[in-house]
């Protein structure tokens, strides 16, 4: 067998097992399955010793991935991504609508971030992660991780509610010019402040509104479940939407136009934005 790729394990606080730490180590694999995959077939060592998948990853130990003598093919996701930012520990890119940011599917933007971004120069690089969501049908900006410790670092900030999100929605029907909504969702405190920006009438919806949102819990769907129960459901959601008021055809009217914080490693304050889409601009003409 011959030797792919090394990487020496960052100090971790807890050991934690190794599939678990062994996710986007390893550029040729970028999946927790192709890492069980990869130590079933005796490919991986750790410290000169076989891989086991309950092994503990504690920090300092030598992981080398070898080649197998019968290489499977691979084809490689074809996916250009626009990059707002990046250096040596991060990335800030701009997902379409309509693409999955990780999972089971081929084309996700976890799978084509390595042909968009920079390979990083630090000891601890590692494969580029997305350290948070957005949902297939929304587009906007997305936070990558590029080192273990900026994966770390980021997961930290998100915790902490250090790093601001600011989205743009299109709404349906009349709404107050600004407010908060805070409802349960999952048994969980949520809460997200709004502010309308603009509003159009419209024969079919009333009203259409310009919303700027800002998120001050991060629960799944959490804007989208909390327009809907004031009556202001989002332009295009087929979800989470009132009685014969789907539009079809043009998608989700939600953008996530900018994140603010503090990059972790250098300390710079990051203020990275992102116009609204196109079909936004198409309804409300002074943006």
């Amino acid at each position: 067998m011959q030797l792919v790729e090394t990487h020496i394990a960052q100090k971790q606080e807890n050991a934690i097992r190794f599939q678990e730490y062994g996710v986007g180590i390893f550029n040729t694999i970028p999946t927790k399955s192709g890492i069980k995959k990869a130590i079933k077939k005796g490919l991986i060592f750790i410290d000169n010793n076989l891989a086991t998948t309950s092994k503990y990853i504690s920090g300092g130990e030598k992981i080398e991935l070898f080649e197998s003598e019968k290489p499977s093919t691979f084809e490689r996701l074809k996916l250009d991504l626009e990059v707002l930012f990046e250096d040596d520990y991060l990335a800030i890119i701009h997902k379409p609508a309509g693409i999955l940011v990780s999972g089971n599917k081929f084309i996700t933007i976890a799978n084509g971030l390595t042909q968009n971004l920079k390979k990083s120069n630090q000891f601890d690089a590692v494969k580029p992660k997305p350290v948070h969501r957005l949902d297939y049908p929304t587009s906007g900006l997305l936070l990558v991780g590029k080192t273990s410790a900026s994966i770390q670092y980021l997961n930290k900030l998100f915790e902490n509610k250090k790093i601001q999100k600011t989205y743009f929605a299109v709404t349906i029907a009349k709404m107050k010019s600004k407010g908060s909504i805070s409802c349960s969702i999952d048994n969980r405190e949520s809460l997200t402040d709004y502010e309308v920006l603009e509003s159009v009438k419209s024969d079919r919806f009333e009203f259409l509104n310009l919303v700027k949102l800002s998120p001050k819990t991060g629960r799944k769907h959490q804007l989208r479940i909390h327009l809907l129960s004031i009556g202001n459901p989002i332009l295009g959601d087929k979800q989470y939407f009132l009685e014969n008021k789907i539009l079809k055809g043009k998608g989700l009217y939600l953008h996530a136009a900018s994140l603010d914080f503090t990059h972790p490693i250098t300390k710079e304050k990051l203020t990275i934005s992102k116009e609204l889409p196109k079909k936004f601009r198409n309804i409300f003409r002074n943006f």
